[in-house]
């Protein structure tokens, strides 16, 4: 391999590596923690109500 591409090698190797812990150590510090579902009652009943109807189908 010649010098450019080990430079080049590392350059990515640092590129990817970095943004992997960057992103665990954002992950750790500012955790997405939700206390349960939060789904809109409406979206609910929406979901109950199709769930009955009969499925869609095409004629083609």
């Amino acid at each position: 391999m010649t010098t450019t591409a080990v430079v080049m090698m590392l350059v990515a190797m640092v590129v990817v590596w970095g943004g992997l812990i960057a992103s665990v150590l954002f992950l750790r510090s500012r955790p997405e923690v939700t206390d349960g579902l939060h789904e809109d009652p409406d979206m609910i009943a929406e979901d109950e109500r199709r769930a009955h109807e009969p499925h869609p189908f095409r004629d083609t």
